[in-house]
């Protein structure tokens, strides 16, 4: 991929999102036309600095993982764009993906460790599947490279020739790891991939993950429900529901200064290790929405304690409220988003 005339300011930015929309026919016509769509993703926008974690939050089924996996290509886009390092890779194809070297520098961790992975192959030979497929290194090194690569994800030399059945949860989020770095990447999403796992082995695939990204400049995309891993992982916090954002920034102003309804309650539902602390807990009333048929206006206003006339006729658009933190909610001064179709979008 050529680089060569990007600015100072775009090298620091590794991933850029803008209005990303990921539909899933819900519904189809007689000839088999889609007519109505589930919207996983719907219009999200925001930019992942070269380096940096950026954790996504919200409930069970707000697109978490959809739009990780639509960014990675793994789902077609419906709308919008994605920018990796400069270069629009919105439209690539999975051989482009593959020929501008692509598959290899974004990976993806996946939530189920026992069944992400094949269990008739040794560990060694899936960790060496990807690295000979793109020939990351001549085959007769291949051997002490994935084993070099075992040992920075703390998996033994033994455990080379054993099975998937073989291993604990936490070891097989380890070879998940070492999968996704033995193809050399920049950029892993990881979905998920301590909430199957005991809170101790939590802590250490945490802080394996952090040692990762300092010893090999990774980036990282990491998804998850669980608001104190999300604190301890990540340097910015993107906060998701129903498909959509509805605040963003780092990670001191979301945890200190929580401005959207909708992250207040959430951070109200965190447990806290101080049995005499007193919890001020937001109890939200109302089941979620359905994403196949969303309410007019602001998609949390059916929950919402603090709803007025105008959330629910038209729908917030996420600002900037300073310092980077945005938020889309008509109480924090958001205008009302533009009506129209995104002229990227799929018909």
């Amino acid at each position: 991929m050529k680089n060569e005339n990007k600015t100072e300011e775009t090298r620091d930015i590794l991933l850029e999102v803008n209005h990303l929309k990921k539909y899933f026919p819900a519904s189809k016509s007689f000839f088999g036309k889609p007519k109505v769509f589930l919207k996983a993703v719907d219009d999200v926008s925001f930019t992942v600095p070269r380096g940096s974690t950026l954790g996504i939050v919200g409930e069970s089924g707000c697109g978490k993982t959809t739009l990780g996996r639509t960014i990675l290509h793994l789902h077609e886009i419906t709308g919008g764009q994605i920018i990796y390092d400069g270069v629009d890779i919105t439209n690539y194809t999975s051989s482009k993906l593959r020929k501008e070297g692509l598959r290899t520098r974004m990976q993806i961790v996946f939530q189920d460790p026992y069944s992400s992975l094949p269990p008739r192959m040794p560990i060694g030979d899936i960790i060496a599947e990807a690295v000979k497929v793109h020939k990351i290194v001549p085959d007769k090194e291949l051997r002490e490279y994935v084993l070099g690569i075992m040992k920075k994800c703390g998996l033994h030399d033994y455990y080379y020739e054993r099975y998937p059945h073989e291993f604990s949860g936490g070891q097989r989020q380890r070879i998940c790891i070492a999968r996704a770095l033995a193809v050399k990447p920049e950029f892993v999403v990881c979905d998920e991939p301590v909430s199957a796992l005991d809170v101790s082995i939590q802590a250490q695939i945490v802080n394996l993950l952090k040692k990762l990204q300092l010893d090999m400049g990774l980036t990282y995309l990491f998804i998850s429900h669980d608001l104190s891993v999300v604190k301890h992982i990540s340097s910015h916090v993107g906060v998701m529901y129903l498909g959509s954002m509805v605040e963003i920034g780092s990670k001191h102003e979301i945890f200190d200064n929580p401005l959207h309804p909708y992250t207040q309650s959430l951070l109200s539902a965190a447990p806290i290790p101080d049995p005499h602390a007193q919890i001020n807990r937001i109890v939200l009333t109302g089941d979620v929405p359905s994403p196949v048929n969303c309410p007019p206006g602001c998609k949390f206003h059916t929950r919402c304690s603090k709803c007025m006339d105008i959330c629910k006729q038209k729908r917030p658009a996420l600002t900037d409220i300073g310092n980077g933190h945005k938020v889309a909610c008509f109480l924090c001064g958001s205008p009302a988003e533009e009506t129209g179709e995104n002229a990227n979008e799929k018909g």
